[in-house]
């Protein structure tokens, strides 16, 4: 089964959301994946493990309405040594989401769902959620990255838009 083309673009969206963010720890080494600008902020390695247990929280677990255990509070903890053990899990959960979204229609946007913080929403407003919820994420990943470099004393690296 082919996916819907209004799911398809979400998807998209999302999918190219947390690329973006990644991109962002590319060739960082473990001091700089775990830095933050201040104590109370997140750093870099936090942003992928949270928006990546975002998306499949609300994808899998809630449109989808697979047994997702999350524990978000953990997230804004989360150190890591390198950035390939976060990525596997985002190559193998953005399998996962494309079999599983393959499966659904318009229909599937148009029902409503339970969501553990927001209540009763559509799938498409649940979408349009996710897919904001990963752009603001990117600013944020941009912004630490470049407050980073400049802190370390690195020249800021290339943007693409």
């Amino acid at each position: 089964m082919s996916p819907d083309k209004e799911i398809e673009s979400f998807w998209g969206y999302i999918r190219r959301s947390v690329d973006r963010i990644f991109s962002c720890l590319e060739g960082l080494e473990e001091d700089d994946l775990n830095w933050r600008p201040l104590d109370s902020a997140n750093s870099l390695y936090v942003l992928a493990v949270h928006i990546i247990a975002n998306v499949e929280a609300n994808i899998l677990g809630v449109l989808c309405s697979q047994d997702i255990i999350r524990h978000r509070e953990e997230e804004f903890k989360a150190r890591g040594s390198s950035v390939e053990p976060v990525q596997k899990r985002w190559l193998d959960i953005q399998e996962r989401i494309s079999s599983q979204l393959a499966k659904l229609s318009s229909k599937d946007l148009d029902k409503e769902y339970e969501h553990p913080r927001r209540g009763r929403i559509t799938g498409r407003d649940l979408m349009i959620a996710i897919a904001r919820h990963a752009a603001e994420h990117v600013g944020h990943a941009e912004l630490t990255r470049d407050l980073l470099f400049t802190a370390r004393g690195r020249p800021l690296p290339e943007r693409e838009f």
